[in-house]
């Protein structure tokens, strides 16, 4: 790592695991436990200046880099898988949408209070029947003079019950398809709307995820960020950097698995000696070592080119895709390690085998990863 990073991001590694070892990860299990939302973690990563790491400097923030904003949300997954969903989806989805396509005006109205994380923020995309597919949202917004009438539904809103503030996807002009998009800025207690918390996940239980109705839910056209037709473009721009994002918290939890392994296999002993001078184990961890490694570069890759200013579709994608299937290997890996002990709810790999399992499904399937990949490398080497 030494070689990678600079001395800052060296020191904001260390900063960060230090700060999640102590104020996070104790509490991940109650979260995990009670089906909690985590409010009292939140309130940490506000005391650090975490909510608001990628707002510019002037509405209040950090103005720090994609890059920073991996090496911190490693570090925040590694410790708790709750508190980094609610924060990835605050910071990369919520807060992004309106840091890349707000107004002067709009940034200044919002920023601030995401970036003190004085509010939190929630990003509306998928539907019941149409999922993420930013081309055919039936979630309409119908214009009428300075509002625009919202009517429909959204699913799987991570900080949705929660939310001060959710950017939603709608349709403007349903005959126009994916050109008849339009995005919105919704505030709690605008009358129409109604959130219902989802309850009963596999895995990052504590994280909130919420049903979101619409029922002739009046915005002013104010809160609309970039023009109609412009919210196809948004989702695909914000959805290619936040495949970052949930690529670095693969990366955390793959690293959390690894680390509660090689503790494990320097205390227990089996057939008379240490668990890890048996050759099977010890390829286990060079294979996971190996894996993780390997996650980490490609996210790192993906967030230099986008710090850069850089196209990163594809690489993002890739980050993303092995990431994700990184961690699945590495919580596997580690159950296994740990054998009985290891299915139990006492120990933490219980937790991330079932955290994992949505890290290759939200923000786009291994399978969409696969395609977008595919789509890119074709058009690269097309035969003329």
């Amino acid at each position: 790592m030494d070689t990678l990073y600079s001395e800052e991001e060296r020191l904001l590694y260390s900063t960060m695991r230090e700060f999640a070892d102590r104020e996070l990860a104790p509490l991940a299990a109650r979260w995990d436990e009670n089906e909690e939302f985590p409010w009292a973690s939140i309130d940490t990563l506000k005391a650090m200046g975490l909510m608001g790491m990628t707002v510019p400097t002037e509405y209040g923030g950090a103005g720090a880099s994609y890059s920073e904003l991996c090496i911190a949300g490693e570090e925040i997954a590694r410790a708790c898988m709750t508190t980094s969903t609610t924060h990835l989806t605050h910071v990369s989805l919520g807060s992004a949408t309106i840091i890349g396509f707000g107004s002067p005006a709009q940034k200044q109205r919002f920023l601030p209070a995401l970036a003190s994380g004085e509010k939190l923020a929630a990003f509306g995309l998928p539907e019941p029947s149409s999922g993420s597919d930013a081309s055919d949202m039936q979630t309409t917004a119908t214009r009428k003079g300075d509002d625009y009438v919202l009517n429909g539904s959204k699913i799987f809103i991570t900080n949705g019950h929660e939310a001060d503030l959710m950017v939603v996807f709608t349709s403007a002009d349903r005959s126009l398809g994916a050109k008849g998009t339009a995005v919105f800025v919704v505030e709690r207690g605008t009358m129409g709307l109604e959130t219902r918390p989802m309850h009963g996940k596999m895995g990052i239980r504590g994280s909130g995820t919420a049903e979101v109705l619409f029922n002739d839910c009046a915005v002013s056209a104010a809160n609309r960020l970039g023009e109609e037709g412009d919210g196809f473009r948004i989702a695909m721009t914000i959805i290619d950097s936040s495949r970052i994002s949930l690529a670095t918290q693969s990366v955390g939890l793959a690293q959390a698995a690894f680390d509660a392994a090689v503790r494990h296999v320097q205390q227990r002993e089996t057939f008379g000696k240490p668990l890890k001078e048996h050759q099977a184990i010890q390829f286990m961890l060079a294979d996971m070592a190996t894996q993780i490694d390997a996650a980490r570069l490609l996210t790192r890759r993906s967030a230099q080119l986008k710090d850069a200013g850089l196209g990163h579709n594809r690489e993002s994608a890739m980050a993303k895709l092995y990431a994700s299937e990184a961690a699945h290997f590495c919580v596997d890996r580690a159950v296994q390690i740990f054998g009985g002990y290891g299915y139990f709810r006492e120990n933490p790999v219980e937790r991330f085998y079932r955290d994992q399992r949505v890290t290759e499904i939200y923000e786009g399937t291994s399978e969409v990863q696969r395609i977008v990949i595919a789509r890119s490398l074709l058009r690269e080497f097309a035969i003329e």
